[in-house]
């Protein structure tokens, strides 16, 4: 196959998706479909999506978008600082309180949003905020890819020491409070987090599997994507060559997993994941493995710099564009939408928001390189 056919990317659609409320969870076809409402889970991934959007163009639209995820977050959170998730079209939370992996997922978004600077100190304010009140639930997390989320979040914070203060404090604040994110404690948090990621990973494999369960399921890349970045903090952090050992050893594990000898990315499919053992499901293909195994593998060429991690990324772009198991485009021409997945019989002509906001975040990382 040769070179692909890639459109510029427009944020239309992603504005299309969004309601002064959020970003709605599901379309029917190209439609927002109102009956399922909204999560936490998609707000999060779209408030990166559009600080990603925001540091390219810093217009007022995307703007107006960062402020309306991170107001949906805002309200999500309970008073103990845990996160609901799912909201239906009446503005109604239907549940207590969301998964450990929602409450990851919020912090990696927060903490993401902080280290970008060219969002307002005001809207950073509140992101601080918001981290302070959740910071007390990262070390019950059990959830590995709970754990991945949010130390990726709290990784790009300690990357970005002035995220940790606040800007331009009110004259009625505390000092104790202006300082309340003390990077001692997020950087212990990160490291208790990475060193049990690590210990999970080295009792679970064996036997030529490498990997931290006995089965690959959903949100592979972000393990060894979130031990990478934790392997960086050398200042901070002991056991980062540990941390950065079992990153390229699980990582390159998960490529000889899913990526096709014809040379395209073919993600583990979502009916019935791998189980040690057993052969890979092959159906359904989504693409928020592509985007998150993207993410780690330039991440993986960061740290290591190796410019086979640079070719992986560029293959799961690709897949985006037709360099897949289908030889079809997910990507709508019309609408430039992200379809659903890939269906053994086709493309899941649904256009939902985890998809666009997926291959938002794929297209933008690619381009800034």
């Amino acid at each position: 196959m040769g070179k692909l056919a890639v459109k510029p990317f427009t944020a239309d659609y992603l504005h299309r998706l969004t309601d002064d409320t959020g970003i709605f969870q599901h379309t029917k076809f190209g439609i927002p479909d109102r009956s399922k409402g909204y999560t936490s889970d998609d707000n999060a991934r779209a408030l990166i999506a559009a600080v990603m959007l925001h540091k390219s163009n810093q217009d007022s639209k995307t703007l107006n978008l960062i402020s309306i995820y991170s107001s949906f977050l805002h309200h999500a959170q309970n008073e103990n600082g845990s996160f609901r998730n799912f909201m239906d079209y009446q503005r109604v939370f239907i549940e207590q309180v969301g998964s450990e992996d929602c409450l990851g997922r919020c912090l990696w978004a927060l903490g993401f949003t902080l280290s970008e600077a060219s969002v307002p100190d005001n809207i950073q304010n509140t992101c601080r905020y918001m981290i302070n009140q959740a910071l007390s639930h990262v070390k019950s997390l059990t959830s590995p890819r709970a754990m991945a989320y949010a130390m990726i979040g709290l990784t790009h914070m300690l990357e970005t020491p002035q995220a940790l203060t606040y800007k331009f404090p009110y004259p009625s604040m505390k000092q104790e409070d202006q300082d309340f994110l003390p990077q001692d404690q997020i950087a212990s948090l990160v490291e208790e987090l990475a060193m049990r990621l690590h210990t999970q990973y080295q009792a679970n494999k064996g036997d030529g599997w490498l990997w931290f369960e006995d089965s690959i399921t959903y949100g592979n890349a972000m393990l060894p994507w979130a031990l990478f970045k934790a392997s960086q903090l050398t200042s901070l952090l002991q056991h980062t060559e540990q941390f950065r050992l079992t990153a390229k050893e699980s990582l390159d594990y998960l490529a000889s997993v899913t990526f096709a000898q014809e040379g395209y990315f073919k993600p583990i499919g979502s009916h019935g994941w791998l189980t040690r053992g057993q052969e890979a499901t092959r159906f359904d293909e989504q693409p928020i493995e592509a985007c998150e195994m993207l993410l780690a593998c330039m991440e993986a060429h960061k740290v290591l710099g190796e410019p086979t991690y640079y070719a992986k990324a560029s293959l799961c772009y690709d897949w985006f564009h037709g360099r897949n198991s289908r030889q079809e485009s997910l990507i709508d021409a019309q609408t430039g939408a992200c379809f659903d997945g890939i269906h053994a019989s086709g493309l899941n002509l649904n256009q939902g928001s985890e998809n666009i906001v997926s291959y938002c975040m794929a297209k933008l990382v690619m381009q800034h390189e």
